[in-house]
Protein backbone atom coordinates (compact mmCIF):
# COMPACT_ATOMS: atom_id res chain seq x y z
CA UNK A 1 0.00 0.00 0.00
CA UNK A 2 1.19 3.31 -1.11
CA UNK A 3 0.93 6.56 1.05
CA UNK A 4 1.71 10.26 0.49
CA UNK A 5 4.76 11.71 2.03
CA UNK A 6 5.23 15.68 1.90
CA UNK A 7 9.02 16.40 2.42
CA UNK A 8 10.45 19.82 2.90
CA UNK A 9 13.81 19.99 0.39
CA UNK A 10 15.74 22.41 -1.22
CA UNK A 11 14.83 23.71 -4.30
CA UNK A 12 18.24 22.79 -6.35
CA UNK A 13 18.63 19.47 -4.10
CA UNK A 14 15.22 18.73 -5.72
CA UNK A 15 15.89 19.16 -9.10
CA UNK A 16 19.26 17.62 -8.35
CA UNK A 17 17.95 14.48 -7.31
CA UNK A 18 15.36 14.64 -10.29
CA UNK A 19 17.67 14.58 -12.81
CA UNK A 20 19.36 11.73 -11.20
CA UNK A 21 16.36 9.43 -10.69
CA UNK A 22 15.62 10.22 -14.64
CA UNK A 23 18.91 9.55 -15.73
CA UNK A 24 18.12 5.95 -13.83
CA UNK A 25 15.09 5.41 -15.28
CA UNK A 26 13.03 5.79 -11.85
CA UNK A 27 10.76 8.45 -10.63
CA UNK A 28 11.60 10.47 -7.37
CA UNK A 29 9.64 8.67 -5.00
CA UNK A 30 11.36 5.40 -6.47
CA UNK A 31 14.28 6.90 -6.09
CA UNK A 32 13.38 8.17 -2.18
CA UNK A 33 11.85 4.72 -1.43
CA UNK A 34 14.81 2.93 -2.77
CA UNK A 35 16.76 4.62 -0.33
CA UNK A 36 14.73 4.51 2.57
CA UNK A 37 14.37 0.51 2.53
CA UNK A 38 18.51 1.01 2.27
CA UNK A 39 19.03 2.91 5.44
CA UNK A 40 16.15 0.84 7.31
CA UNK A 41 16.77 -2.83 5.97
CA UNK A 42 17.99 -4.33 8.89
CA UNK A 43 14.96 -2.71 11.09
CA UNK A 44 12.22 -3.84 8.59
CA UNK A 45 10.95 -7.20 8.56
CA UNK A 46 9.77 -9.33 5.47
CA UNK A 47 5.59 -10.16 5.64
CA UNK A 48 4.78 -13.04 3.59
CA UNK A 49 1.45 -11.14 2.81
CA UNK A 50 3.51 -8.08 1.20
CA UNK A 51 5.25 -10.83 -1.09
CA UNK A 52 3.24 -11.27 -4.61
CA UNK A 53 2.28 -14.81 -5.17
CA UNK A 54 5.26 -15.43 -7.33
CA UNK A 55 7.55 -14.64 -4.79
CA UNK A 56 6.18 -16.54 -2.41
CA UNK A 57 6.37 -19.54 -4.46
CA UNK A 58 10.22 -19.20 -4.87
CA UNK A 59 11.09 -18.99 -1.17
CA UNK A 60 12.83 -21.74 -0.20
CA UNK A 61 14.05 -23.31 -3.81
CA UNK A 62 17.14 -22.20 -3.24
CA UNK A 63 19.49 -23.85 -0.63
CA UNK A 64 21.60 -21.53 1.04
CA UNK A 65 24.15 -21.95 4.23
CA UNK A 66 22.63 -20.90 7.48
CA UNK A 67 24.85 -18.26 8.14
CA UNK A 68 23.98 -16.72 5.26
CA UNK A 69 23.37 -12.99 5.77
CA UNK A 70 20.71 -11.71 2.70
CA UNK A 71 20.26 -8.45 4.47
CA UNK A 72 24.12 -7.78 3.89
CA UNK A 73 23.77 -9.07 -0.03
CA UNK A 74 20.84 -6.66 -0.14
CA UNK A 75 22.24 -3.76 1.14
CA UNK A 76 25.07 -4.35 -1.16
CA UNK A 77 23.56 -5.15 -3.98
CA UNK A 78 21.12 -1.69 -3.49
CA UNK A 79 24.29 0.37 -3.22
CA UNK A 80 25.67 -1.24 -6.20
CA UNK A 81 21.86 -0.21 -8.48
CA UNK A 82 22.29 3.59 -7.20
CA UNK A 83 25.98 3.71 -7.68
CA UNK A 84 26.08 3.82 -11.26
Amino acid sequence: MNTKLTLTIEKEVISTAKAYAREKGQSLSELVENYFKLITNDRREIRLEELSPRIQRLRGILPVDEDFDYKRVLTEELSKKHDH
